[in-house]
């Protein structure tokens, strides 16, 4: 069974453009991710003033990123689900500024919303790409399980000893789908690297 929609026609100059800015921001968000975890598995543990920046700086991160994603997109493209993603996020970042102060259940609830909804928008622009250039499967698994994820951090907020290190599994994982994006797109690009 072929996992992509691609089919044995050459993609177009711009396509693959989009495709090398796509994938220089895969592997600049896996890694972003994997420093993130590692700050969480060893500063917020026994630092909250850490603990509270890095809460902060993901959802302000996913939209920055976001906004590099719109960039990277030929401008006949629609942008919506980008755009809706990036204010989801700044709003999150601005939600979490208040309810971090209330506690960590506040915080948790609202990652798991963020994470429901930006899982969503995340799926449908995988299966959009997916028919474009291919290379997308983990971007469409990421965003389903980021909506799973994002359901059980609701679930889970009030449950005892939950904290910030709670979110590292989501952005390991995150990480790694990122990665596998990279180099999907990176194959795309290299099978479709014929005469200029």
């Amino acid at each position: 069974m072929k996992l992509t929609n691609q089919s044995n026609t050459p993609l177009s100059h711009e396509v693959i453009e989009t495709a090398k800015s796509l994938r220089t921001l895969y592997f600049t968000r896996a890694a972003f991710s994997i420093i993130w975890v590692l700050l969480v598995a060893t500063v917020a543990k026994t630092d909250a003033i850490a603990a509270t920046i890095l809460f902060i700086i993901y959802p302000a991160w996913d939209a920055l990123a976001t906004f590099f994603d719109i960039k990277a997109n030929p401008g006949a493209t629609n942008k919506t689900p980008q755009y809706v993603n990036m204010a989801i996020s700044i709003i999150t970042t601005i939600v979490v500024i208040f309810v971090i102060q209330k506690g960590i259940p506040e915080a948790l609830i609202t990652f798991g919303v963020w994470a429901l909804l930006t899982g969503l928008i995340q799926l449908i622009l995988g299966l959009r790409r997916r028919k474009q250039m291919g290379g997308q499967w983990p971007m469409i698994l990421s965003g389903g399980q980021s909506m799973l994820a994002g359901g059980s951090f609701i679930y889970m907020a009030h449950a005892p000893n939950q904290g910030i290190t709670t979110l590292a599994g989501y952005a390991a994982f995150g990480a790694f789908y990122f990665l596998l994006s990279a180099f999907r797109l990176g194959k795309t690009i290299k099978n479709n690297a014929v005469t200029a």
